[in-house]
């Protein structure tokens, strides 16, 4: 995939020589005039370079529940030659919050900017902007809406169902709590799920006086494969606007994990050395038998313990070859008896050519 130059910001100036000496006021003011139309122009250019890196400029999160865990993350991904700094995520409203992931993205790299709704302090219609602020490589300030409507008479506890880690091959439940203020004939349909490895049922614990309590038992099966789970599933009741979704997490982990599955490493300079950490976890004491790597650049060097742990925290360092460019490499993990290597990516950007003479 190509990356696009964002293009220079252009500077105005007035065609042909005008002498101020003995002109009009009015020369002064048309030349002021122009100067800032011209400069609001390339303003607005840079705003749009901008909005084009979001995967979305807008976000409804619907009717939610009292007390819901309620979060959207909003991608914005670097298509350019340049490197891309977010300088300040913030919001127009105490109802939500925002933070990013990362906040410098190189070329083809993608940062998440989660915006969370505060249900408990706030209730109904609730409207804010996401503001998202750039300085480089040109100034801009993108605004994405957001609006929630937080019903106060559905109240559910926990607001999520995060079921943290799970070991692979095992299943997994999570019980909610939902509660109703309102019509003593309420009812919880039905609740829906997209994901095959998820399944849900509702259990009614108590009706008296207008309120109505349920549980609702979600459940993971065993043959979910590793990784990370982030999903929703549907509650749907007998009122007029029937749906209340409801956030579903988890961490499915194997035998063995890697953090972080994918390293990045930035913007590298040639023949400079960066170090990081891999940490590898396993469910019982393993030994780490060899590192290599799919290329033969030899850019990388690791230190291997030759303890028998359950944690193992491996020092890396790169030192990157002096070819500018994408830089990425991907290794093989032997573990002590296990047949099937585990598996670690890195990538980054060597800066140099074109790319690093656009940066000075």
């Amino acid at each position: 995939m190509s990356a696009t130059t964002l293009p220079r910001r252009a500077e105005a100036r007035p065609t042909g020589a005008v002498p101020f000496s003995g002109q009009s006021v009015f020369w002064k003011l048309a030349v002021a005039l122009i100067v800032a139309a011209a400069g609001n122009s390339a303003f607005a250019q840079s705003s749009d370079w901008a909005e084009k890196m979001f995967e979305k400029t807008t976000h409804d999160f619907g009717v939610v529940a009292r007390g819901a865990d309620t979060r959207y993350r909003f991608a914005i991904k670097n298509p350019y030659k340049q490197t891309v700094h977010i300088s300040n995520v913030r919001t127009t409203c105490g109802c939500s919050a925002a933070t990013p992931d990362k906040t410098t993205l190189v070329t083809h790299e993608t940062a998440f900017v989660e915006v969370t709704m505060d249900t408990l302090k706030f209730t109904h219609r609730k409207d804010s902007n996401l503001i998202v602020t750039f300085d480089q490589p040109l100034y801009a300030e993108v605004k994405i809406p957001i609006t929630a409507y937080i019903r106060t008479d559905v109240v559910l506890t926990p607001g999520a169902a995060d079921f943290g880690a799970v070991p692979h091959g095992q299943p997994a439940t999570k019980t909610i709590e939902v509660a109703y203020a309102g019509r003593s004939d309420w009812k919880i349909r039905d609740v829906r799920s997209k994901n095959k490895h998820l399944t849900a049922r509702v259990e009614e614990k108590e009706r008296s006086g207008g309120r109505v309590k349920y549980e609702l038992i979600l459940t993971l099966d065993e043959s979910l494969s590793p990784g990370s789970l982030r999903d929703q599933v549907t509650i749907v009741t007998d009122d007029q606007n029937p749906y209340v979704p409801l956030l579903v997490s988890a961490r499915v982990e194997s035998e063995f994990t890697i953090t972080p599955e994918t390293v990045s490493l930035g913007l590298l300079t040639p023949g400079r050395e960066k170090t990081f950490n891999i940490v590898l976890r396993g469910r019982k004491p393993f030994q780490i038998e060899s590192i290599e790597c799919e290329s033969d650049r030899e850019a990388f060097k690791v230190r291997l313990p030759k303890e028998t742990r359950p944690v193992h925290v491996l020092p890396m360092s790169v030192t990157p070859p002096d070819e500018p460019g994408e830089f990425n490499e991907e290794f093989i993990v032997t573990i002590a008896g296990r047949e099937e290597p585990l598996h670690f990516k890195a990538y980054g950007k060597v800066a140099g050519g074109e790319s690093g003479s656009e940066r000075q």
